[in-house]
């Protein structure tokens, strides 16, 4: 068996340290992207959660969706360089068009329904794509943060010879630093497919602006759009001369009559309202790990190709098919459920991660009162933030400033940490989040009412997991070496 392999003390000994140096660096960091990505996988479920109001339908005809593009051009009155169609899905049935200048729900006949604001879903996602730091930045940022996923779970792997014997040893009753041990190796070896996964997709997404980047100065002179082409379509040529809106409907048509059997999930125009206009639109190929194909047509809805995502050279097909296998958007509701488990599951290893740590400094005699209320803070500080800002939101509109608002109160609860961390206890923090999750999830369901399936039993998660952190966990009897052992999550 693996687990019986004998390994030289000293590599074992050199990989236990860099796991912990991995962890302690990207530890608090690597959390916020991976509580923010479960939550992600259900992007389309919380927007629908989100804005429970919007008008809803399992499909629009051509005509319909080409007066919707129209209508909101016209609504809008400002010259706009894109325009997207989002088309019914399964997670999402309504039909949204966005354009330069904002985003509108319309109904079934192509009407004006409802402006889009889903703030709240955007912050989640902008926070697990860039930390909420500029583009770039945040993209370079998160890409790093995948590859040193990978790196702590190969250095975890080899500082542990008896971790795959041991995969089924849970010693949950014992003493907190043992049980903290045995939760965080055990789901560790659980999930390293997992892991490893999600680590190497979510690298190579963040990382892959750099190299389409370098491809763009070797090959194309600097011209980033040409180096996507093979992912997104060439850009059009450009001719500025004023146009009649591109026929979306022509090529609608043209999907139903040539791909009946693919979905189409997404209409996307180039340089609207002149004679250089293109349209891409996006098919869902069913079984298929590629995020989808995408058909070229000119402005007047002509057939011009497709890219080839589904059928071109194994490298587009492979690297079309990292977002799927990154969120989980393969499979239906079952693949979803998994992520989010598996991404809150990864929660709990980065959190007992970093508390051993603290936890064998305090046992040698060196406690670091103020890391563990930081590590605290983070840990169930987070969440608590999230649901607050969700209530802002609700409260305040779409022009709340959230992510302000999420990143100065953790600020604050940073401070309180540094400042008097005999304050700080994680029982009274998760008992609050508790509580927060509960009203959260009762007040939507009895405001909102009659919802969708999807969101009920979003409403009814949050509920029961409200009761099951705010429910008092019952007395437990410590030994005294157990008692001095710091109050962390």
């Amino acid at each position: 068996m693996a687990g019986d392999v004998k390994q030289d003390p000293g590599l074992v000994q050199r990989a236990l340290s860099g796991h912990a140096a991995i962890g302690l660096i990207i530890g608090a960091l690597l959390y916020l992207v991976c509580l923010s990505g479960s939550l992600a996988v259900l992007q389309e479920h919380l927007q629908r959660w989100e804005e429970p109001r919007a008008f809803e339908m399992d499909s629009i005809t051509p005509e319909a969706a080409q007066k919707a593009l129209e209508t909101i051009l016209q609504r809008q009155g400002k010259a706009a360089e894109h325009a997207f169609i989002h088309l019914p899905t399964e997670g999402l049935p309504r039909v949204v068009i966005t354009t330069d200048n904002g985003a509108a729900y319309v109904d079934a006949e192509g009407r004006f329904n409802a402006p889009e604001a889903h703030s709240w879903t955007e912050f989640v996602l902008f926070l697990h794509y860039y930390l909420n730091l500029p583009m770039t930045v945040g993209l370079f940022v998160t890409g790093a943060l995948g590859v040193m996923l990978c790196a702590a779970a190969v250095t975890g792997v080899v500082a542990h010879p008896k971790i795959f014997r041991d995969a089924f040893r849970m010693r949950l009753r014992g003493r907190r630093q043992l049980s903290r041990s045995d939760l965080h190796n055990r789901l560790g070896v659980w999930l390293l497919p997992f892991i490893a996964a999600l680590g190497l997709t979510g690298a190579v997404l963040g990382l892959g602006e750099l190299v389409f980047g370098a491809i763009a100065q070797e090959r194309h002179g600097g011209d980033f759009e040409a180096s996507y082409a093979p992912l997104f379509g060439p850009h059009p040529l450009e001719d500025q001369t004023p146009a009649p809106v591109a026929r979306a409907d022509r090529a609608l048509h043209w999907m139903a009559a040539n791909r009946p059997e693919y979905q189409v999930t997404y209409v996307t125009i180039d340089e609207v309202g002149t004679a250089g206009q293109q349209i891409q639109v996006l098919a869902d190929h069913d079984r298929r790990l590629i995020y989808g194909e995408t058909y070229l047509f000119d402005g007047e809805g002509k057939y011009q190709g497709q890219v080839g995502l589904s059928d071109g050279q194994l490298g587009q097909q492979a690297v079309a098919s990292l977002y799927k296998l990154h969120f989980g958007n393969f499979g239906g509701i079952p693949v979803e459920l998994a992520y989010l488990v598996f991404g809150l599951a990864l929660c709990a290893i980065i959190s007992t991660g970093t508390t051993l740590w603290l936890m064998k400094r305090r046992s040698r005699g060196k406690p670091s009162p103020r890391l563990e209320a930081l590590w605290t803070v983070t840990i169930w500080g987070a969440p608590v933030a999230l649901v607050i800002t969700y209530w802002a939101k609700a409260l305040l509109g779409a022009q709340a400033p959230l992510v302000a608002m999420f990143w100065l109160l953790l600020a604050a609860g940073c401070g309180l940490a540094i400042a008097v961390p005999s304050r700080v206890h994680a029982r009274r923090i998760r008992g609050f989040l508790g509580a927060i999750l509960f009203l959260t999830g009762l007040g939507h369901f009895m405001f909102f009412y009659p919802l969708p399936v999807s969101s009920i039993l979003i409403d009814c998660v949050l509920a029961m997991t409200g009761i099951g952190l705010a429910v008092p966990l019952g007395r437990r009897q410590y030994s005294s070496a157990t008692a001095m052992e710091p109050r962390l999550p």
